[in-house]
């Protein structure tokens, strides 16, 4: 496929020097965009120049807890992507704030600029949520459609790749415990989505393929119960550990203690938010607001999974030879 230059196109991504973010920038920066990464810590961004020509991806410093910093980076800009959310709350860090009131400052300031906006969510947004992340990405998706109506809104499922924190955490604990739990039982279900996949959807959009004031949502392949998950995933590193199930009680109990360690493995809210199944509905594949519908066939676990869990198998990468 040829692409088309687009070198005098500026996007601004919030929170791009992330997960997805590195994915996205690299997928932009291959479509020749010019790239702007608003971020909290410029200095710790470095790392995306390398994915991109000299002078094509920058750093800028902005917080979406501060609107003027987020007006400050979207000047100029022609698209404005908000990739920002976090999984638990820390200081000044909490859902409202950054999911919601954040997200609002970034539309905003693309209305004022004249931008196009793209908003990315996650599947399970919902304002009756029992889980505070769940209705603060609700309210965030509300806002941006209040002040940018044409806004394309992304739901990925669970995102996998490389530096993910799904199987990578899994795979880690498996090394260390000899049992994992199964929360709720292990029946809830989630359609895994590779993060390529979701930094080429974005990039498909910011080319003018996604319908404007839809909202998209993104799962692979295959939809797999949380006990499916953690036996592939047993599988992938070569272990052999007990799946013990967690009724949602005992597991909210354990998360009170949980979230308080600085990088919490559970916390009450996440357990809320595992009552609800993490696949795409069947009205956004009837309405065509799917990977499929934008020409992306979805890619599997199976094909990119063993390529970096690998490391956590006893024997690396290697296998052993039995006489």
């Amino acid at each position: 496929m040829t692409l088309q230059s687009h070198n005098d196109t500026l996007i601004t991504i919030y929170g791009g020097s992330g997960f997805l973010g590195r994915h996205l920038v690299r997928a932009l920066a291959k479509r020749h965009y010019r790239i702007r990464v608003a971020v909290r810590r410029p200095d710790l961004a470095g790392h995306l120049q390398p994915l991109g020509r000299v002078g094509q991806i920058h750093a800028v410093q902005a917080n979406l807890r501060n609107a003027r910093s987020v007006e400050a980076a979207a000047r100029d800009a022609d698209i404005v992507i908000n990739l920002v959310g976090i999984l638990y709350e820390r200081g000044r860090q909490r859902f409202d704030t950054v999911q919601t009131f954040g997200a609002e400052q970034v539309a905003l300031a693309a209305a004022a600029h004249g931008a196009r906006m793209i908003q990315v969510s996650a599947i399970g947004a919902d304002e009756n949520s029992p889980s505070h992340y769940a209705r603060a990405k609700a309210l965030g998706e509300k806002a941006v459609l209040a002040a940018a109506p044409d806004a394309v809104i992304f739901r990925p499922s669970i995102m996998f790749g490389p530096d993910d924190t799904f199987f990578n955490k899994f795979a880690a604990l498996a090394q260390l415990l000899p049992a994992l739990p199964l929360i709720g039982g292990g029946a809830t279900r989630f359609q895994p989505v590779f993060v390529g996949d979701v930094a080429e959807a974005i990039a498909r959009a910011v080319d003018g393929e996604a319908k404007p004031g839809a909202t998209y949502e993104l799962g692979g392949p295959e939809v797999k119960s949380f006990k499916a998950l953690m036996e592939y995933v047993l599988a992938t590193i070569e272990r052999k550990r007990l799946l013990v199930p967690l009724p949602f009680a005992l597991a909210r109990l354990k998360a009170q203690f949980l979230q308080y360690l600085p990088k919490p493995p559970l916390t009450p809210d996440q357990v809320d938010l595992l009552k609800v199944d993490n696949v795409v509905s069947d009205a956004a594949g009837r309405e065509g607001r799917t990977l499929q519908a934008l020409g992306i066939e979805p890619t599997a676990i199976e094909s990119i999974v063993p390529s970096y869990l690998w490391r956590f198998r006893k024997t690396g990468q290697f296998k052993i030879r039995r006489a």
